[in-house]
């Protein structure tokens, strides 16, 4: 008996150390602590700097990532050859539109495969676009100039256009940018920006955008109503459950996901490197608790929730909440980035990894997480290979 009551005294003891030292552990992490789950294959972290082209960086990260997942050899694309030649065609269009059009540095991701089909590409070390006395992209006189000539052409008193007015605006595009090369050398061989981009082995036919918004019919194609779609690009309707079921296929089997999203949320951290929505979990608070928390003003309860000390309870997301948000502008086209994997923190909670172009000085070397969450809330539109997409969901597109 004494042995029996000596082993059970053991076995206490050893399991009051083990709890002990798994909350010492818990208590010892501070912040996020995320773990990559999958990963897929991507190029360089790049640097968009002062210019509003994160979608032609993002866009082209896409097809980089694709070259890569066919086993192809790395190649940086240059995501101002896009820029300069999206440039011009958005100004024709804004011309033509008499003004009544959005006219800025922001594009969409339907750009670059349009500029490529129409312009084909180049390597970014045959095009830098950097011909105005800056080593990065400084795009504020750029903007500036190119909206204010575009202006004055549709507001001349000549009450009609003149012949010159499209070789002027190339002109400046060619000051700033230098001028598209015709032909090029690039690992000892010869190309056109049409033949290289032949080279490249990709379908550009393969890419398709995709939203999810109850305005329109659901698995039918619409214009999304975004400002900096000034191509009126089309995207096709997922319900928001099958929606969510693209990203995970697709990561699932190597595919990267270009990334239309809103960065400007407070749930949006970049020194935390996290992306969030939390939520209040009223059921786990005591009374003391819950008292004290309907007292809060709405903003005191918003600095509670976005401390970012710790990952915490995210908020449920329903297509109705994402419909409301879009609706009020509470969720705007923002930014692209590149979706490149799946992750999870220390308690559970899922995440995306996202490989961002503002450098890499940030807390995870470019990259950073947005929560499922966050996705499900915030996500615009996104571009992927139509090769990505689950077969059920393929079908009823129509792809």
């Amino acid at each position: 008996m004494r042995k029996l009551n000596a082993l059970i005294l053991l076995i206490s003891f050893s399991l009051a150390l083990t709890l002990t030292a798994t909350a010492q552990n818990e208590e010892s992490i501070k912040g996020y602590d995320i773990k990559d789950k999958l990963e897929v294959k991507y190029t360089s972290v790049k640097n968009q700097h002062r210019s509003g082209t994160c979608w032609s960086y993002s866009g082209l990260a896409l097809i980089e990532s694709d070259i890569l997942r066919k086993g192809k050899p790395e190649v940086n694309l240059s995501p101002m050859y896009i820029v300069r030649n999206t440039y011009s065609d958005k100004a024709t269009k804004y011309v033509r539109f008499h003004g009544s059009l959005n006219f800025a540095g922001g594009g969409s991701f339907y750009d670059v495969v349009e500029s490529i089909k129409r312009y084909g590409i180049v390597p970014e070390e045959i095009f830098a676009g950097l011909n105005y006395g800056e080593e990065m992209n400084v795009h504020g006189e750029l903007d500036a100039v190119t909206k204010a000539y575009v202006n004055a052409v549709i507001e001349n008193k000549n009450r009609k256009l003149s012949t010159a007015w499209k070789r002027g605006f190339d002109g400046i595009l060619d000051a700033y940018f230098g001028e598209t090369p015709k032909t090029f050398n690039y690992n000892g061989k010869d190309y056109t920006p049409e033949s290289f981009a032949k080279s490249l082995g990709v379908n550009y036919d393969d890419y398709i955008y995709i939203s999810s918004f109850t305005h329109h019919p659901f698995y039918e194609k619409f214009i999304i109503e975004v400002p900096d779609n000034w191509a009126l690009g089309e995207v096709h309707n997922l319900p928001l459950d099958a929606f969510m079921s693209v990203f995970d296929h697709a990561l699932e089997n190597g595919y990267a996901i270009a990334w239309a999203s809103d960065v400007s949320e407070k749930g949006f951290s970049y020194p935390n490197g996290v992306a969030i929505v939390p939520e209040v979990n009223i059921d786990e608070m005591s009374d003391s608790e819950k008292s004290k928390w309907t007292t809060l003003s709405d903003r005191e309860k918003e600095s509670q929730l976005y401390t970012f000390d710790k990952p915490g309870k995210e908020k449920l997301i329903t297509q109705e909440l994402r419909q409301e948000a879009f609706d009020n502008y509470t969720t705007t086209d923002d930014h692209g980035m590149l979706i490149v994997g799946i992750a999870h923190d220390q308690i559970g909670n899922k995440y995306y990894k996202v490989k961002n172009s503002w450098g890499t000085s940030d807390k995870h070397s470019g990259f950073f997480y947005a929560s499922e969450a966050f996705v499900r809330y915030k996500t615009m539109s996104i571009m992927i290979n139509k090769n990505s997409i689950p077969k059920q969901i393929a079908k009823k597109l129509n792809l």
